[in-house]
């Protein structure tokens, strides 16, 4: 009988979690703006967090984490929530989300190699090659060379350099929130992570001064129902799944796994969305898949 592997099945989970927050907050963001979206709903999983915490265990607060696990949570909200989103956002606006996510891609790697050098985590030949379909898989689907009238357009070295900075603060926050949290409850971890997340947008929206934009977000039933879909079923759950992964599995492992999310999101946005699928999207998706399953098989 297969051994139940509870760190592949909660990446997995996170994947299908954020399959539903991308198109969520995709589609909040093309009405009020990214950055409303981004402190909102971290306002909205706080809250959500602080409730389930509540009935699970009996505190809003996560009052009982040591001094170890709020230093380096904190740390991990700013690195992942703050800074990754804020460049990743921006190479949005740069070379597009596709080229973007196709970079972000680089998240598992990353992971592995910043777990191998902070805690010595050990990852095998098979799952070294199955990381390496997983990804091939990705790239395969979410990468098109863009052309006008037969010229390929060369994307600018900004954009793409600040996509990789998204990367690697997904990456470093990743890592760094398992070192954290130890065996520490992985909702409460993430609501800590939360609470540095919005510390650092506060001071952003600030900066920008974009507080009008969020307040007039607030009037707007309709995102701010995206929003609260994808704040349940991003900061609170997947998240909170992504860490649980992280007590299981390698951050290696883990986070190949969750990266097949742009594999995921082509079906629902071939119903809602009426997109094409094409072939290089099917075959990239079986590679991917054959990927994780080397995750679970061996």
């Amino acid at each position: 009988m297969m051994e139940i592997r509870i760190g592949e099945l909660a990446a997995l989970t996170t994947a299908f979690c954020w399959t539903i927050t991308a198109m969520s907050f995709e589609t909040a963001s093309r009405r009020v703006g990214s950055v409303a979206v981004n402190i909102i709903r971290l306002v909205m999983a706080f809250i959500l967090l602080g409730l389930f915490s509540w009935i699970n265990r009996g505190m809003f607060f996560p009052v009982d984490a040591s001094i170890h696990s709020w230093q380096w949570l904190i740390l991990s909200g700013l690195i992942g929530f703050v800074i990754g989103d804020l460049f990743l956002f921006e190479a949005f606006t740069l070379v597009g989300s596709r080229l973007s996510m196709l970079i972000m891609t680089l998240v598992p790697p990353i992971t592995a190699t910043l777990g191998w050098l902070l805690m010595a985590e050990q990852m095998s030949w098979l799952n070294i090659l199955g990381m390496a379909m997983t990804i091939s898989g990705i790239a395969i689907v979410i990468f098109k060379r863009k052309t006008v009238k037969g010229e390929v357009i060369r994307y600018p070295a900004k954009g793409l350099f600040f996509a990789f900075l998204g990367a690697v603060g997904q990456a470093g926050g990743y890592v760094l929130s398992k070192y954290g949290m130890g065996e520490y409850d992985p909702f409460a971890a993430t609501q800590i992570r939360v609470m540095a997340g919005i510390f650092g947008f506060t001071i952003v929206v600030s900066f920008f001064k974009r507080w009008m934009a969020v307040k007039k977000a607030l009037n707007q039933r309709k995102p701010m129902l995206l929003m609260l879909l994808g704040a349940t079923f991003g900061p609170f759950i997947g998240v909170s799944m992504s860490l649980l992964a992280a007590q299981h599995t390698t951050t290696g492992i883990a986070s190949t796994i969750m990266a097949i999310t742009p594999i995921l999101i082509i079906p629902p946005t071939v119903i809602i969305f009426k997109q094409k699928v094409t072939l290089k999207e099917i075959v990239g998706a079986c590679i991917s898949v054959t990927g994780v399953s080397l995750f679970f098989l061996f």
